[in-house]
């Protein structure tokens, strides 16, 4: 492990608000939507609100001046819509002239997705169909100083460049005549990112609960444009993160608080990685937000992505086609 600040704290609760790994559903059987525990809560109770405050509150201005031109430039997210329609009898086509659009804005990664139920906040409906999901990388030469402010204030500025992105790309669709709203951080209340990109296809969920793509590893941040306009969708990848993540336990030994769980938990009847929020989010909050985990990720690595899962995947496939012949001690997957 590096040298990162200690896991002790000079804040805390008086009284313990409701545990947020209970709010996110650890250990829950059946399915339902998640509910809001820290950041934007689009009104809604949030039992972790004083620290999220408290959050707010500590970071440097290095940091909060992203947030606040964030928060400015995300009032344009909704907007008029044209008068005249565009008509649409080739979605496939349509959902390509959007991602070249985005990539032409500053996206780094874009795919599309529909918007189901496991992407929605519990009581909320944005009633609209697709969702552009669009990732931008971050610096990495200043990622590498996480936990630090420096790292921090990438962070921020990543965020607000993503959503200069959504913003930009839910207005280019409003003009064709469908309504279009952006999300980004922190007024994305509605839908959770993270399923929804994994569901365009932008990465897989890794063992630090954040996604891990191909060429940027863990190191890119998220927005999306939810729209009616009608687009072809991607699908999930498989990239082998999985096979990695369930040998790998370089976050784990490098996560302070200890946080990362070894294995799969079931969260609202899925078994998924899933970060300890009572233990992480603390730490997240004295360190302006962490971000180790990330950047430690082997995947996050410049160039490292690519051959990561080449490797693992042509080791699948041996794996198979041994098991496929019959030979001794040979195993799928």
């Amino acid at each position: 492990m590096k040298d990162f600040p200690p896991a002790t704290y000079a804040f805390g609760y008086r009284r313990p608000p409701e545990s947020g790994n209970a709010i996110n559903g650890l250990g829950e059987a059946g399915r339902r939507r998640a509910r809001p525990v820290f950041h934007a809560s689009g009104g809604a109770p949030l039992a972790w609100k004083a620290l999220d405050d408290f959050f707010s509150l500590i970071n440097p201005w290095r940091v909060v001046r992203h947030v606040l031109w964030n928060a400015w430039q995300l009032r344009r997210s909704e907007g008029p819509v044209a008068s005249t329609r565009r008509a649409v009898t080739d979605p496939a086509a349509m959902a390509t002239a959007i991602k070249a659009l985005a990539l032409r804005l500053g996206a780094s990664l874009v795919g599309v997705a529909e918007v189901d139920e496991s992407a929605l906040f519990e009581g909320r409906d944005p009633g609209l169909r697709y969702a552009v999901c669009i990732g931008l990388a971050m610096d990495r030469s200043e990622m590498r100083f996480a936990p630090q402010v420096r790292a921090a204030a990438e962070v921020m500025r990543s965020y607000r460049a993503v959503a200069r992105v959504a913003v930009r790309l839910a207005e280019a669709v409003r003009a064709m005549g469908w309504p279009a709203r952006a999300y980004g951080n922190p007024n994305s209340t509605d839908v959770l990112l993270i399923p929804l990109a994994i569901q365009a296809g932008l990465g897989e969920l890794g063992k630090h609960g954040s996604m891990i793509g191909v060429e940027h590893g863990s190191n890119f941040r998220l927005a999306a444009v939810l729209t009616d306009l009608p687009l072809a969708t991607d699908a999930p990848v498989d990239v082998g993160v999985q096979d990695v993540c369930t040998v790998c336990r370089r976050c784990v030994l490098d996560c302070p608080p200890q946080a990362i769980f070894e294995d799969p938990q079931l969260v609202r009847g899925e078994r998924k990685w899933y970060v300890d929020f009572d233990k992480c989010i603390p730490y997240f909050v004295k360190t302006c937000g962490c971000a180790i985990c990330i950047e430690v990720c082997p995947w996050s690595e410049p160039g490292r992505g690519p051959l990561i899962s080449e490797r693992v995947l042509s080791v699948r496939r041996a794996r198979a086609q041994a098991a496929a012949r019959g030979e001794p001690g040979s195993r799928a997957g």
